[in-house]
């Protein structure tokens, strides 16, 4: 995700967290400019809240008719992680699990997206692409350049099989401050000339295309994080803030291929700000984000396909309550 905070295991890893500096959302006509992306010392949570979905009957049922109306129809993407109970970053991923998993989302999305080409992961997009799937395909990289390097040879072993239809050069290393711009530029050229013909590019938050020309010049496709949760945002207007974030990244990359690598809301946990978690607000941001992106023939992947438990200590209570379908893969929001 971005704009988290690090997840405090060292290790890289196949979904690593972070959140934001400051709270950068503004209302309008406060005179403050929104959208910074934050700097300096790190905000805490305002603390839990309770989430009361207080829509009136008739409102709730239609909203439910709509959420379900979108699964069906079915999105461009999601983002997939296949971990089971008890599982986290660096845990052994077994295909059938990956199947298992996949076969769930298959219906509702025509792309996936994976964050991770070692600890079995790397087996994720073959199985996409058995299944009719597209695939957004991650190397994971952080400070560990061992790791790095192992994840980079599995992503372009992955595309060079023919299963990566958009490879990702690292996710948010430049937010998380875990490799420098040209340690980055140097992973993407390297992967860009050992795959030509793929599509090859770089996944962090918007703000970053702009402090970071050079790495968004390097990029193939524009991969733009952008979660109005994340910077304090009410819910009632994080669908036009979000417009402006993606506005944003297409000012920092004019004529460059562009499509949201995640967006999202949580449905449980503390309140960030302004941005409260609730069951109503996760299935209108999804409603409402799908509909614009149709409309706009945008490309975007929904954070997250499932909820992964193991992130509350990364994210506090919040983390593990992005997925479409619980971590036991049952709707949510039926």
């Amino acid at each position: 995700m971005s704009s988290k905070l690090q997840d405090p295991d060292a290790r890289p890893a196949a979904h690593r967290a972070s959140r934001p500096r400051v709270p950068a959302f503004a209302p309008a006509g406060s005179g403050t400019a929104t959208g910074s992306g934050g700097s300096g010392t790190v905000v805490g949570q305002t603390g839990p809240a309770a989430v009361v979905d207080a829509l009136p009957s008739s409102q709730r049922q239609a909203l439910g008719a709509a959420f379900r109306a979108t699964l069906a129809r079915g999105i461009h993407g999601l983002c997939f992680s296949p971990y089971l109970e008890g599982q986290q970053p660096g845990s052994q991923i077994g295909e059938a699990q990956i199947r298992e998993r996949l076969a769930v989302v298959k219906p509702h999305a025509r792309w996936v997206r994976s964050f991770s080409c070692t600890d079995g992961h790397e087996q994720t997009p073959r199985i996409a692409h058995e299944m009719g799937l597209k695939t957004l395909v991650g190397a994971w990289l952080g400070t560990d350049r061992a790791i790095n390097a192992r994840e980079i040879a599995g992503a372009i072993a992955v595309a060079r099989a023919g299963h990566a239809d958009i490879v990702a050069v690292g996710n948010e290393v430049l937010l998380r401050e875990d490799l420098s711009e040209d340690e980055l530029i140097e992973h993407l050229r390297a992967v860009k000339a050992a795959l030509p013909g793929v599509p090859v590019g770089y996944v962090d938050a918007y703000y970053l295309f702009e402090t970071h020309p050079r790495v968004t010049a390097e990029c193939d496709v524009v991969m733009t994080n952008c979660y109005p949760f994340w910077e304090g945002c009410p819910r009632e207007q994080a669908l036009p803030y979000m417009q402006t974030m993606l506005a944003r990244t297409r000012e920092a990359a004019p004529g460059k291929r562009i499509l949201i690598s995640e967006t999202g809301w949580p449905d449980q946990g503390s309140a960030f700000h302004g941005a409260v978690p609730g069951t109503e607000a996760a299935m209108q941001y999804f409603v409402d984000t799908a509909a614009w992106a149709e409309a706009q023939g945008i490309e975007w992947f929904h954070f997250a396909a499932f909820d992964e438990a193991w992130k509350v200590g990364a994210e506090g209570d919040v983390g593990a309550f992005w997925g479409l379908w619980d971590k036991d893969a049952q709707p949510k929001f039926a």
